[in-house]
């Protein structure tokens, strides 16, 4: 039986609150003790987010922002996957591309950004590309982990049942790794939201979270500035809860029940 403790759903749901609660408090306190102008209270800006919801201004950026991520995010997890899942049956290759993600991922994705705008030029493009190298290597690493830790009594059973390569992977290496890569999935998702927001802004094209944030603190609009951050704060873990994390619960209940 195993000794780790487990939390349940709805304690959960508290720390989440209790979380939320606390950042809030954290921010109120700071809008009473600097003036009005750097530090908005906290019903100020979220009477903005409303008014600005409403807006198709905030909608076509909203969007804009969002069909960024979904392309630059979807490349990273095909390519993520399938080099991890490449990884399982050729161990060299497996070798080769961990040694570079080593070495590739200790550069921040926006760094990334200068090279991608004269190669590519301005557009949303070059934001899709650096949300797609930020979510490459979690995705990768996390298969290729994974791999690692199957038992080596199922690859070799497989393997003395005449299991082709391809067989390998599709019935052994995928269904045990399968927890670890909804897992990766959420950490890929973290880097790939970071990277959006900060390519948007270093790059300011067109319309879109990050760019609505850069703009609004260049004209020195502090409402704005935190009705952006708060969208941002509230969108990101709203993905990853109604999207990657029920994946993760059928997975998991499809895995072990």
């Amino acid at each position: 039986m195993s000794n780790r403790i487990r939390i349940s759903g709805n304690q959960k749901k508290l720390a989440f609150v209790l979380a939320v609660v606390f950042i809030l408090l954290g921010w109120q306190t700071a809008a009473w003790i600097l003036p009005d102008f750097l530090m908005p209270d906290v019903a100020t800006v979220i009477m903005r987010l409303v008014q600005e919801v409403q807006s198709a201004s905030f909608l076509q950026g909203l969007r804009d922002s969002l069909l960024r991520l979904g392309a630059g995010y979807g490349v990273a997890l095909v390519f993520g996957i399938g080099f991890g899942l490449i990884g399982a049956v050729q161990f060299f290759f497996r070798a080769v591309l961990k040694s570079a993600i080593i070495i590739l991922q200790s550069i921040p994705s926006i760094c990334w950004v200068p090279l991608l705008l004269i190669v590519m030029g301005f557009g949303s493009t070059p934001i899709i590309v650096v949300v797609a190298i930020a979510a490459f290597f979690p995705a990768a690493l996390s298969v290729m982990n994974a791999t690692e830790s199957v038992q080596h009594v199922h690859v070799s059973a497989a393997r003395v049942m005449g299991a082709s390569r391809w067989d390998m992977l599709k019935r052994v290496y995928l269904p045990a790794v399968m927890p670890e890569l909804i897992t990766g999935a959420q950490l890929a998702f973290g880097n790939a939201w970071r990277a959006l927001i900060s390519a948007e802004m270093l790059i300011g094209f067109g319309k879109g979270l990050g760019r609505s944030l850069s703009y609004a603190g260049e004209t020195a609009d502090m409402v704005g500035v935190m009705t952006n951050i708060l969208a941002i704060a509230i969108l990101a873990p709203l993905i990853d809860q109604l999207l990657l994390e029920n994946l993760r619960h059928r997975v998991l209940r499809y895995q072990y029940v």
